[in-house]
């Protein structure tokens, strides 16, 4: 009988629904957790499990502002 545990959640370290297998191979599978109701991008081969950093977001909302702000400066005044 093969080997088989549970994934742990990243961020808090509690179970997740998942168990996985030696054989188990996920690439960019979105793991999502029932306790702290996060998810993150994992990689497992060989019950090793690797967590995909994803790019800020802070940065694509910042310029979505800057662009409305642009926007609104440049319409022109009405009285």
């Amino acid at each position: 009988m093969q080997k088989a545990e549970w994934i742990l959640c990243p961020i808090c370290s509690n179970k997740t629904r998942l168990r996985i297998r030696e054989d188990t191979i996920l690439e960019n599978f979105p793991l999502f957790c029932p306790k702290c109701k996060g998810e993150t991008l994992v990689n497992v081969q060989q019950l090793n499990t690797s967590i995909i950093k994803e790019p800020d977001a802070k940065t694509q909302s910042r310029s979505l502002q800057e662009q409305t702000l642009l926007l609104v400066l440049n319409q022109p005044a009405t009285t």
